[in-house]
């Protein structure tokens, strides 16, 4: 497969291949990985709602639609992948995905929707975190799920306990619960 596509691995568009514009900097999730968060939220994801605002190739956000989520948001700031997004989501029949071209950070600090799953994975060349995490644990429903890929561990804010984590290569995924709390 090139380097500029993904599979999904599960839900309805199972198999499904989807190619996406090249961006050097671009790090879609593996599939193995993509395998154990799934593993990890629930293959049914029927009535919830994601956000994913570092989306690059969307493959989180098309695997959760692919289980039934009723709406993904996908957030990226280079147009030509919001646009490959948009394109893709139609292709495949679906008005569940919203696009953004925006920066994370602002668009995290603009919307006052609550999601049930945000996926974050921000570039690694740049150490986003004290910033990031608070900020999407505030766009996170009440026993939401807040999913990190990072270079290294990352230790949950107060309002979150880190429920899940595990190691591919040299990057760690977490699944961190919001605990109600504030």
């Amino acid at each position: 497969m090139p380097a500029n596509a993904i599979r999904i691995i599960g839900g309805q568009w199972r198999g499904r291949r989807l190619r996406f514009p090249h961006a050097p900097a671009l790090r879609p999730t593996p599939d193995r990985v993509r395998e154990t968060v799934f593993n990890w939220l629930g293959q049914d994801l029927t009535g919830r709602t994601t956000l994913d605002p570092f989306a690059g190739s969307g493959a989180l956000s098309l695997e959760a639609l692919s289980r039934g989520a009723t709406l993904a948001v996908a957030v990226d700031r280079d147009p030509q992948l919001v646009r490959a997004l948009a394109a893709i989501a139609a292709k495949l029949g679906t008005q569940a995905l919203e696009t953004h071209c925006a920066d994370a950070h602002a668009f995290l600090a603009q919307d006052t929707r609550a999601y049930d799953v945000i996926f974050l994975d921000p570039p690694f060349s740049e150490d986003h975190w004290a910033q990031l995490l608070p900020a999407a644990a505030a766009r996170l429903a009440t026993g939401g799920m807040l999913y990190v890929e990072a270079p290294v561990p990352i230790a949950a804010p107060e309002e979150l306990t880190v429920w899940r984590h595990d190691k591919a290569g040299q990057v760690h995924y977490h699944l961190l619960r919001h605990s109600g709390r504030g």
